[in-house]
C-alpha cells in the first residue's frame, strides 16, 4: 500500500514538475544507501538490547517470577 501511494505522489509530482519529479527519482537510491549504515547500526543496538534484557530478566524467570506475557494469556485464555 505504501509504495502505491509513493507511485500515485510521484505521478502526481511529474505532471506538476517533471524536472524535480526526475530528480527525486534520481537521489532516491544515494538516499538510500547513504541511510542503510544507520538501519543496520539500529538492528544491531535493537538486538543487543534485547540480549540484555533477556540476560537481566533471566535470573527471575529461574526462580518462577512472573510468566511470560503469551504463556500468561495462553494460561489465561484456557
Amino acid at each position: 500500500m505504501k509504495t502505491l501511494i509513493a507511485v500515485v505522489v510521484w505521478c502526481i509530482l511529474f505532471v506538476l514538475c517533471w524536472p524535480l519529479a526526475l530528480l527525486a527519482l534520481a537521489v532516491w537510491p544515494i538516499c538510500w544507501l547513504l541511510a542503510l549504515p544507520f538501519r543496520l547500526v539500529g538492528i544491531t543496538f535493537s538486538a543487543l538490547f534485547a540480549l540484555l534484557r533477556a540476560i537481566l530478566f533471566l535470573p527471575a524467570r529461574v526462580l518462577g517470577g512472573r510468566s511470560g506475557g503469551m504463556q500468561a494469556r495462553r494460561a489465561a485464555a484456557a
